[in-house]
């Protein structure tokens, strides 16, 4: 839906609206925002309002603090969980320096520059379709997150089994009043675990979407008396979370992944786009899978992918096509978890992919067994390498792979490496509860 400045300014008069939340990203995938009141919103669509960057963690120091949000206008919407009597809207922006020029710790601003760099080799969209999955937890006396969940329901159950199947109704009705296109909601596998699935987008405008669903998951869930969280994998034994991520590049209009002569309907660019993935997975881990917690869900025995391999229709694989063609052919890239900041998820994925094709990679061959059954022997015969297995390892994955350093950019790059190392050092540091009932009797 396209805006005006004069459309904005008019319609917050028109429908009273009180406040407007100035929203971006930090690097580590944090929502932010400055909140400003109506009669500020002409100064707001004119680039005007100002932030302390050395505020957030990741941006700058104190003495270049001043920096200023540019809302893309497009994004404006009014959150329909509000109160009618003081309607509050949002325009998400992006990060400039004083000088007008872009700043480039915007995690925002690293997606758009990916993007100009695929529009430069000729193709005009880069589309992007996501699984998010989520789980609703009850809170205790004082309202904090415990682990219990609300329902005893599995894969596709209904109520009243599904005791969160009316908060998931709640949060599908408010985001189609927020203009998404809802195409199914579901229970999943494990007990109060959620899926929402809404249409594909341009990549810039999918991350937007994201940011936006995690925010009216988890205001609605905490409005009936829930938690709801991304957190990959919050209980062991059961499923994580994660966030399948389907892409698919045009030009002119025409899916370039789609080529009838091809082997099994996939062009030569699409072929060179998984090779891509897959030769800077490991790189890119650290950035879609991007909490310690992150690698307690990519082990076996969940459907969880952690072997680089590509396959049609195996489920076991990390990259899997599936079966639409035409102009629905995309890949599914299913590592990445709803934790990842998606700007810095979808930039990466797309400069890998882009990099396969500028390099005309070939993937290794289809692999179509399950290579869950398959042991260590099997999966070396198939020469089939493993994700990285801790977070500590795809931190040295991401310092190794310099296409992935260079799409980041260096700011970026050295204060997420930073942050994700310091993250590092204080779990491997922690004594954990495990580790008490394990050992403090016996030794």
């Amino acid at each position: 839906m396209g805006y005006s400045k004069e459309d904005i300014i008019r319609i917050v008069k028109e429908e009273d609206v009180k406040f407007i939340r100035m929203q971006f990203t930090d690097i580590f995938g944090q929502l932010k925002n400055v909140a400003i009141t109506a009669s500020q919103i002409e100064r707001a669509v004119n680039n005007e309002i100002m932030l302390d960057g050395s505020s957030i963690e990741g941006f700058v120091r104190i003495n270049e603090s001043d920096q200023y949000l540019y809302p893309d206008l497009d994004t404006f919407v009014i959150f329909p969980w509000e109160p009618q009597h003081a309607k509050v809207a949002r325009l998400i922006c992006d990060v400039h320096n004083p000088d007008g020029s872009s700043f480039v710790g915007d995690p925002r601003g690293v997606l758009e520059r990916v993007l100009e760099r695929a529009e430069a080799m000729g193709f005009d969209t880069f589309n992007v379709g996501l699984e998010a999955e989520f789980f609703l937890f009850q809170t205790d006396e004082e309202g904090k997150p415990t682990t219990k969940t609300n329902d005893e329901a599995g894969y596709f159950d209904l109520g009243p089994l599904d005791h969160g199947e009316s908060t998931r109704r709640e949060i599908c009705m408010a985001l189609e009043a927020m203009h998404f296109e809802i195409e199914a909601s579901h229970h999943e596998v494990a007990a109060g675990q959620h899926e929402i699935d809404f249409k594909y987008e341009e990549a810039l405008h999918a991350a937007d979407n994201i940011m936006t669903f995690k925010l009216a998951v988890k205001t609605l869930a905490q409005r009936n008396g829930l938690h709801a969280t991304f957190m990959p994998k919050p209980i062991f034994g059961v499923a994580g979370s994660g966030m399948h991520t389907n892409m698919s590049l045009f030009k002119n209009g025409k899916n370039v992944f789609y080529d009838p002569e091809g082997k099994k309907g996939l062009s030569r660019e699409a072929y060179a786009f998984i090779a891509g993935l897959l030769h800077h997975v490991k790189g890119m881990a650290a950035v879609t899978n991007p909490l310690v917690n992150s690698y307690k869900r990519l082990v076996p025995g969940y459907e969880a992918p952690c072997y680089l391999a590509w396959s049609a229709s195996n489920r076991s694989a990390l990259i899997r096509i599936p079966a639409s063609r035409g102009q629905s052919t995309r890949v599914e890239l299913r590592s990445p978890d709803p934790a990842c900041n998606p700007y810095l998820a979808f930039a990466v994925c797309l400069a890998a992919g882009l990099d396969g094709i500028e390099k005309g990679m070939t993937p290794p061959a289809e692999v179509t067994e399950n290579i869950f059954a398959m042991d260590r022997a099997a999966r070396a015969a198939h020469g089939i390498e493993s994700l990285p297995g801790s977070l500590e390892e795809a931190i040295r994955a991401l310092e190794a792979d310099q296409l992935i350093l260079d799409t980041l950019g260096d700011h970026v790059a050295e204060h997420y490496l930073a942050g994700k190392k310091a993250e590092w050092d204080e779990y491997r540091t922690r004594v954990s509860s495990w580790e008490r009932d394990k050992y403090i009797i016996n030794y």
